[in-house]
């Protein structure tokens, strides 16, 4: 389980289409969960070249991880442990699918299919590339977000411009209150 508070921005060493290998600070052992770009990974080696992560074709063909290059920067998030704070929302890495910036400003909006949409309301949550935000308006077809200055200096969301991809996943509770609604 991760939070949406990132805490660093990482680069692409390089990614082959299923080993994804990441530089960053992050302290993780093997089997650590790390969520990348919003993406919840497994480390499956640690050494001095980064972070490496195998993606399934699952994971690969649902989040932006496939566009991925060298020298990409990728949010980062190592996995909530007990009794840290939970200082955004419950996200869980699981991506629900990809949405495309509309217009970049004050605020941001993000054009999003009506599966993710449905779930978007106004002063609810949403992780946007892994980052926890809330929403600040919904409309036909997307959503708006207002973004900190802290927010735009240390995630990837400060270099978004129109039509760039974007992995979002919506808020848990709201899928288990539709479920148990039904």
């Amino acid at each position: 389980m991760f939070t949406g508070i990132v805490r660093e921005r990482g680069t692409v060493v390089s990614f082959d289409g299923s080993r994804l290998v990441v530089d960053a600070t992050t302290e993780a052992a093997v089997g650590d969960s790390v969520a990348i770009a919003g993406v919840c990974l497994t480390v499956v080696d640690h050494n001095g070249a980064g972070l490496a992560f195998d993606l399934v074709p699952e994971t690969v063909g649902r989040t932006t991880l496939a566009g991925l290059t060298p020298g990409a920067r990728v949010n980062v998030e190592p996995a909530l442990r007990a009794g840290e704070p939970l200082g955004g929302h419950i996200v869980q890495g699981h991506v629900d699918d990809v949405g495309q910036v509309r217009s970049v400003g004050e605020p941001v909006w993000i054009d999003a299919p009506p599966e993710v949409l449905r779930y978007c309301v106004e002063k609810g949550s949403i992780a946007v590339d892994g980052t926890s935000l809330t929403v600040a308006a919904v409309d036909d077809d997307g959503f708006a977000v207002a973004l900190i200055p802290h927010t735009l200096a240390e995630t990837t969301l400060g270099a978004l411009e129109p039509g760039a991809e974007v992995n979002l996943e919506v808020d848990v509770v709201a899928k288990y209150v539709e479920r148990l609604a039904r």
